[in-house]
């Protein structure tokens, strides 16, 4: 009668090791059922799944000298297949977690997090550079960052977001839980909103404080804030104070806009690892035209600011890009190109942009207020733009090698 054993071998790395375990298990006349290997910090563990008629565990007495390994046989019982068979249906996770820096205590916490709903660990992978996790890797590129696979299901989806927010603020990280399935390596389009998110200005501000009207579009905005506009109303009513102002003040704007942290970077890696790249903005298309083409955005969708004589007019062409309308842009690029929106990404700062977060496959508030980032599903807050990487599932040695054969 076949019986079904575990071998497990560990030590030191080198190569064959492999083609030495397949070897005796040859000789052993055992059929091979399932394999894993994995290497960290120099040492393997080989784990084989074997049927076989016979005694393995007295077949391989000596398996330690014929691998150089520490090996050991063990016959695995009905309960223990019946069980893997169960965690084989369990659903799939990633939690992405980066900051600056990653203290030994913020991963007990999120050990803890992730046992309190009942998942498992499967393995934790660092993502970003080789670098001590506890030390500040911000010049390196992209601070500190591991992923967590995990398996199981969500005990309760709502406690765990908030649980993950109250982390995350009480520790200065960066915790995003995603499902992991075929799209989350497979997003084809993303779609970024621009002032605070691709530039760290609001472009109307700037207008306004050059017009010397800040004070009047500032009391405005705070109206739209508490409720007492919509976006449209208070956009209108901003862009009537930018009345008068000169042609010549857009382009001494436009090439002063402070890029936000980590732009250049992403935006170095996108086009070749085959994204589709769009701004979706309720500000204008004059300086995402500039953004355009310093960084090569595939295409803008922005209000325009209509001129004449060389002056701006204070009047509003329609229609106006406000959240909803951004929301259906995402939705016809995605349509227009033939991709789902399960493979769609958006980044955004603020609540005009939530109908757009909430529509794409991935939607991630960024360096947002509180109450965006507890309706948005994800968040990055403690890195540049650049951190996107990561959630998208790249590590930095990938983009290294990408970098390389450019």
């Amino acid at each position: 009668m076949s019986q079904r054993f575990v071998v497990r071998a560990t030590g030191p790395a080198r190569p064959g090791q492999t083609a030495a375990l397949g070897t005796a298990l040859v000789s052993a006349n055992c059929r091979l059922l399932d394999l894993s290997q994995h290497v960290a910090f120099g040492e393997v563990t080989l784990e084989a799944l074997v049927e076989t008629a016979d005694d393995l565990g007295a077949m391989l007495p000596t398996a330690g000298d014929v691998f150089g390994l520490d090996c050991r046989v063990e016959k695995v019982p009905a309960e223990s297949e019946a069980l893997w068979a169960d965690v084989a249906k369990d659903s799939r996770w990633v939690l992405t977690l980066m900051a600056p820096t990653l203290s030994a205590e913020v991963m007990a916490e999120v050990g803890a997090l992730t046992a309190e709903q009942g998942l498992i660990i499967e393995r934790v992978k660092r993502l970003s550079a080789a670098i001590g996790l506890g030390t500040d890797a911000s010049s390196a590129g992209a601070g500190a960052c591991l992923e967590w696979r995990l398996s199981g299901a969500v005990a309760d989806s709502v406690s765990l977001r908030d649980k993950i927010l109250a982390l995350s603020e009480r520790f200065e990280v960066d915790v995003a839980l995603q499902p992991s399935n075929a799209w989350r390596r497979h997003r084809r389009l993303i779609c970024f909103d621009m002032d605070s998110t691709l530039i760290q200005a609001e472009v109307i501000d700037e207008l306004a404080r050059r017009h010397g009207v800040y004070e009047e579009v500032a009391s405005v905005t705070e109206r739209a804030m508490r409720g007492k506009l919509d976006f449209q109303q208070s956009f209108r009513e901003r862009m009537s104070k930018l009345e008068g102002l000169d042609e010549s003040v857009l382009a001494e704007i436009a090439e002063s806009l402070p890029l936000m942290p980590g732009l250049e970077r992403l935006m170095r890696y996108l086009k070749p690892l085959g994204y589709r790249t769009a701004i979706l903005s309720g500000g204008f298309t004059y300086f995402a035209r500039h953004l355009q083409n310093r960084l090569g955005f595939d295409e803008i969708h922005a209000n325009e600011l209509v001129i004449r004589d060389g002056k701006v007019t204070g009047e509003v062409q329609e229609p106006i890009v406000d959240a909803g309308r951004k929301a259906m842009i995402l939705r016809q690029i995605a349509e227009r190109e033939g991709w789902d929106l399960a493979q769609t990404v958006a980044v955004g700062d603020g609540a005009n942009d939530l109908e757009m977060l909430s529509v794409a496959g991935l939607g991630v508030a960024f360096h947002a207020k509180p109450l965006v980032r507890r309706q948005a599903r994800q968040s990055v807050s403690t890195l540049g733009l650049d951190g996107l990487l990561y959630l998208l599932g790249y590590s930095v040695s990938e983009l290294d090698t990408l970098s390389a054969s450019d």
